[in-house]
């Protein structure tokens, strides 16, 4: 079983008016002791998400940062290996788990969004290495998100599965330590990284000791 580390920051490719800033703030959550970085791009271009993708990953590369840095690619399995990421994770209405399991291999990480206990149990199921639930609190970062589930939920899932969890929505560095009491791992971040992205991540990890 994987092991997840407590902080799980995710680049939303929609923050970042230019790639340098995306790389930039990537340089600085490595900076602060992350291991593990998703990239998200919404954006449905792939050609630009492949291209960002390469640069990541070729800074992963430079000495830049610790060589132990696992990248996740969101949604996109075929970008997943083409940009030699470490892992996917993919949604509800991505390819299914097993789908993406097949264009990735065994070796990759493998992420599953969930949004209900009949969606973690049906995930837990499957050859995802971790799942994800949420959103835990209201958050800015989807056009239409899934109801919330709030701690509850959380305390939930963390009874549907031993596999590692990964709480995301509208985690804060206000209320992370309480996400990670109620069961899970690893608290996935994506707005309270934006500003001072080091100072910030090198803050939740005191919170998430």
């Amino acid at each position: 079983m994987i092991v997840i580390p407590r902080l799980y920051p995710v680049l939303d490719a929609g923050y970042f008016p230019d790639a340098r800033d995306l790389l930039a703030a990537a340089e600085e959550l490595i900076a602060s002791g992350c291991t593990v970085l998703q990239y998200r791009n919404k954006s449905g271009n792939a050609r630009v998400m492949l291209e960002q993708a390469r640069e990541l990953r070729q800074q992963c590369r430079t000495g830049v940062s610790d060589p132990h840095v696992r990248l996740i690619m969101n949604d996109r399995a075929d970008l997943c290996l083409a940009a030699e990421f470490d892992g996917v994770h993919v949604g509800q209405e991505d390819l299914s788990p097993e789908a993406a399991r097949g264009i990735i291999g065994p070796e990759r990480w493998l992420g599953v969004s969930t949004h209900n206990p009949e969606q973690l149990r049906e995930a837990d199921l499957t050859s995802a290495d971790y799942l994800a639930i949420g959103p835990v609190f209201s958050t800015s970062s989807k056009e239409n998100p899934d109801p919330v589930v709030g701690l509850e939920g959380v305390r939930r899932a963390r009874a549907l599965t031993r596999k590692p969890l990964v709480a995301i929505g509208g985690i804060t560095r206000a209320n992370a330590a309480a996400v990670i009491e109620a069961g899970a791992d690893s608290v996935a971040v994506i707005s309270d990284l934006l500003r001072e992205p080091r100072k910030s991540a090198e803050e939740f990890f005191r919170i998430l000791r």
